[in-house]
């Protein structure tokens, strides 16, 4: 069994063992560790709100499996815990999906929903809603293949001289994603009036009423993609400091952009299949997540924390708003989102 070291590094310390080794960053551990707590907190708040009022050790009770009351097990594993758990790995995944695209475009701007994945993704997924009445499953997996149909229209629509990124794919996509918006508000107006309903709701995007259905798909998928991104994150560092560069160092450029983009996608769709479309996180959380690490590397972990801390917040703020409307989670984050956007746009350099 080989042995481990640790040597100095700019950006922390390295950590060595064989040929293995990682750049290992106090504070981006330290932010990271610090949000999954905060994630961890604004869930278990999030669980004792509602019709039936539960206390902080009541819910940790339940949790554990020692519920005073049976209906608190009802309450709590049957509606609550669900409707949190897709929260935080739809804002997970959101999360690290719009690292990606940021990382991919060059582009603060480059996130899933700015380009149009996300309004592709909607499109299989009304298409399931409006078309057939699906359940959450075939939901999800219209998400998904709405999202992956979508990103190969816009890589082979944006792809020039078999190279793709930067503006051209944020601007074909923003115009796909035009088109694919209207596709949509032509289902709903085509559909059958019960489903064209339904379907009207999901687009709002929302968090209410979602059980282990809709949060197994997506909690399951985004554990499995987020180590597969992982691998290539430092691949795609390289990437940003130019293609040539990137090549001179072996990285297969091309290879690993499509790559990325595909399971970005497919984090993507996983969170619209479960939620419905939720702006703004997949903007928000890779940008604030560097600032407050002052790292240049792809934020993959730190992102999906950021994220899911993101949407779990929103969602407990729209339940405990001071008034009797229910608000969309869908519609909260992109209020916050346009605002971000607006203010992100005024500081860009590249705008």
């Amino acid at each position: 069994m080989s042995s481990f070291s640790l040597t100095p590094h700019p950006r922390g310390v390295v950590w060595r063992r064989g040929r293995l080794s990682l750049v290992i960053s106090p504070r981006l551990l330290i932010v990271t560790a610090a949000l999954l707590a905060l994630v961890l907190l604004l869930g278990v708040v999030s669980m004792q709100v509602g019709t039936v009022r539960l206390s902080f050790g009541e819910v940790w009770a339940t949790l554990a499996g020692a519920a005073a009351e049976p209906r608190h097990t009802q309450v709590v594993w049957g509606i609550r815990f669900p409707r949190v758990v897709t929260a935080i790995f739809c804002g997970a995944a959101l999360g690290v999906s719009g690292a990606v695209f940021q990382s991919v475009s060059r582009n603060a701007l480059g996130s899933p929903d700015v380009i149009g994945f996300t309004t592709g993704a909607a499109t299989g997924a009304i298409a399931q809603i409006v078309l057939f009445q699906a359940g959450a499953l075939q939901i999800a997996i219209g998400a998904v293949a709405g999202g992956l149909g979508t990103a190969a229209l816009v890589y082979l629509l944006s792809v020039k001289g078999g190279v793709t990124g930067g503006y051209r794919l944020i601007l074909v996509g923003i115009g796909v994603g035009a088109v694919l918006g209207a596709l949509n508000g032509l289902m709903l107006v085509l559909g059958n009036l019960d489903n064209a309903i339904a379907a009207n709701l999901w687009l709002a995007g929302s968090l209410s009423a979602r059980n282990w259905a809709h949060a197994v798909p997506v909690m399951v998928g985004t554990l499995a993609l987020i180590p597969a991104v992982a691998l290539l994150a430092r691949r795609a560092s390289l990437m940003e400091m130019g293609d040539d560069l990137a090549q001179q160092l072996g990285v297969r450029v091309e290879r690993t952009r499509v790559w990325m983009m595909i399971l970005a996608v497919l984090l993507a769709g996983l969170a619209v299949g479960a939620a419905g479309p939720i702006a703004f996180v997949a903007l928000a959380a890779p940008q604030l997540v560097m600032r407050m690490t002052r790292s240049r590397a792809v934020p993959v972990v730190s992102a999906a924390a950021m994220g899911a801390c993101l949407l779990v917040a929103a969602d407990l703020l729209s339940q405990v708003l001071p008034f009797t409307a229910t608000l969309p989670i869908g519609r909260m984050t992109g209020i916050i989102g346009g605002i971000y956007l607006i203010w992100l746009l005024t500081r860009s350099k590249q705008v």
